[in-house]
């Protein structure tokens, strides 16, 4: 992981884990020096993710920009 997005990556990994029922399959993986965040969860728990009209993952990107670490990268769920 690149040293700018290591903490919003754990962060991002924490909040996900709690989320979804198969905790094991969340995997988290940053690119583009720390600027884009990749999320990856089993096939069964990608709903779980991104909510209903895409809340979840709203209220995700909204903690990930709140956080100093997080501050100007962006978070992409990956299909």
């Amino acid at each position: 992981m690149a040293e700018r997005g290591r903490d919003s990556a754990e962060l991002v990994s924490y909040l996900a884990k709690a989320l979804v029922s198969e905790p094991n399959e969340v995997e988290v993986v940053v690119e583009e020096d720390g600027e884009l965040i990749e999320l990856e969860t089993a096939d069964d728990d990608r709903g779980r993710v991104i909510g209903r009209q895409g809340r979840v993952a709203k209220a995700l990107r909204a903690i990930l920009n709140a956080t100093a670490d997080g501050q100007g990268s962006r978070l992409d769920i990956v299909d």
